[in-house]
């Protein structure tokens, strides 16, 4: 970490900053058409984590809808885990994520790769124009 609170590793933003744009892009790909349509019969929950900096979070699925909470779920179906932050924010910059999964029963592939897809393009757009419905500034 360095003076100005952000790893050298990120897009220069703090953690915190980091958590508000990516709660922003679940939002955003939560309203998605596409994803709704792939998730309608979904039902589970999945926890992502960014092992470097200890972010977790959780994402639920259940029924169309997506829910972004920032506490860990205890029982997750599946986990999905960057070892670190610059692998992570590399990753969004190129426009694909391929992140470590690890579950018990693994849930539809397709269903995670919509969810990855729409989540990466989410955050690419927010980290580019970093403000919420409100055009108040989330960095």
């Amino acid at each position: 970490m360095n003076e100005t609170g952000t790893d050298s590793d990120s897009p220069g933003l703090s953690r915190r900053a980091a958590r508000r744009v990516i709660q922003r892009a679940f939002v955003l790909a939560g309203r998605d058409r596409n994803v709704r349509q792939h998730i309608r019969e979904a039902e589970f929950t999945t926890l992502w984590t960014i092992a470097d900096w200890e972010f977790t979070w959780t994402v639920m699925l259940d029924r169309g809808r997506m829910r972004f909470e920032r506490r860990p779920s205890k029982r997750p179906s599946l986990t999905l885990t960057w070892p670190t932050a610059a692998e992570f924010f590399g990753q969004v910059e190129a426009g694909r994520l391929t992140p470590h999964l690890a579950s018990e029963a693994p849930p539809p592939r397709r269903t995670i790769e919509i969810v990855c897809h729409a989540f990466c393009r989410s955050l690419g757009e927010v980290l580019r124009n970093p403000v919420d419905e409100n055009d108040d500034p989330l960095i």
